[in-house]
């Protein structure tokens, strides 16, 4: 990025974006942008189109009017072979990890890598063993994905996610159901990799903590509208009653 290109492009953009299922709005002409290695956090309440929003990036779904701008490209209307390129590109943890049972820690994250055929087996070896490490589950390797607690499933996720060697990942809800030690280890570790990497990332929460850690812009879902858009410190201050009442929620739980 050069000098003379203070604003670059934004890497994924939602412009206007609605999408119902049936008489069920859940998203109602939203707007955001996510600019190049920036963090984005899609916060609000369960139901409230979170992930929709990613399934929209991924082109899993296609919204009902408004455009979807991935990687610089409007893949509002793509077929399903337009959509692989970009999938190349932009990769999901899903929120249940994902993972093939039947396969070793190492083989699942081994597994973008044959996929592309590019490698040979010792080659594929050396970066599933360098994944495996940067996420801190190299130990685990030679295991089976129900030997893992749901905070390491998370883990191989990422690192198999990474395998595919993305500009962009997304995260669905990667710290639920996992207990408050995992949930700051997995924080830390996204925030890692977006700095090593230099990775665009967008991370749907409901978890307030890890938002304020991750965040630099936020983007609030209610009702399927997007009731914010701005940094941490900026919704911190918005008057929005459902805002303040999430925030209020938050540190009820913090005390708790």
């Amino acid at each position: 990025m050069s000098d003379d290109t203070p604003q670059p492009a934004p890497y994924i953009e939602f412009r206007d974006v609605s999408k119902a299922f049936g008489d069920n709005v859940v998203l109602d002409h939203v707007n955001f942008d996510v600019l190049p290695a920036e963090t984005v956090c899609i916060l609000g309440r369960s139901g409230v189109g979170k992930s929709v929003s990613l399934h929209h990036i991924m082109g899993f779904l296609k919204p009902d009017s408004g455009r979807v701008i991935v990687a610089g490209q409007d893949i509002t209307d793509y077929d399903e072979d337009q959509l692989q390129l970009i999938r190349k590109k932009v990769t999901m943890v899903f929120q249940n990890g994902a993972l093939f049972d039947s396969l070793t820690v190492g083989e699942n994250v081994a597994f973008p890598l044959r996929e592309s055929r590019e490698l040979n087996e010792e080659q594929i070896y050396q970066i599933v063993d360098g994944l495996l490490q940067m996420v801190g589950v190299q130990e685990m390797r030679d295991q089976l994905p129900s030997d893992l607690s749901t905070g390491m499933k998370r883990s191989v996720a990422i690192a198999r996610a990474l395998a595919a060697r993305p500009e962009c990942v997304l995260y669905d809800e990667p710290t639920t159901m996992v207990d408050p030690l995992m949930a700051q280890l997995l924080g830390d570790l996204i925030k890692r990799l977006k700095l090593q990497l230099n990775l665009t990332s967008i991370v749907v929460t409901h978890d307030m903590r890890l938002a304020k850690k991750l965040a630099e812009r936020v983007v609030f879902l209610y009702e399927g509208k997007a009731i914010f858009f701005g940094t941490y410190a900026e919704m911190e201050k918005d008057s929005h009653p459902i805002i303040q009442e999430f925030l209020e929620l938050d540190e009820l739980k913090l005390e708790a």
